[in-house]
């Protein structure tokens, strides 16, 4: 896809996140679909059957171990592995938005 959109972690503004997601750029429907998927995300209830672990980590520890996952997804995504699946890929954008809200405010910008 061309049309990629950088990631930011609040609202529609056209400003560049600095924080751990600003050097990602997805495409747009992929960031759309993250960002209404938001408003249903309980962390409780999803971060450990997203991030498939028994406890729920601190919201930095969550914020790398998802970064690392996403990664990989896009990577499947671009070079079409068979095994990709853009419902989990969209999963994990959620937590993502998610966790980096959670994040101290130093820690979200840089």
């Amino acid at each position: 896809m061309t049309d990629q959109t950088p990631i930011r972690t609040e609202g529609h503004q056209a400003r560049k996140t600095t924080g751990p997601l600003g050097g990602l750029r997805r495409p747009k429907l992929l960031i759309r679909a993250a960002r209404l998927g938001l408003a249903d995300y309980s962390r409780t209830r999803d971060l450990k059957r997203i991030m498939r672990v028994a406890t729920l980590p601190a919201p930095t520890q969550a914020v790398r171990d998802l970064i690392r996952t996403e990664a990989e997804m896009e990577e499947g995504r671009q070079t079409g592995l068979s095994t990709y699946s853009v419902i989990r890929h969209v999963e994990v954008m959620i937590a993502l938005l998610a966790e980096a809200r959670l994040l101290p405010q130093e820690t979200a910008e840089g």
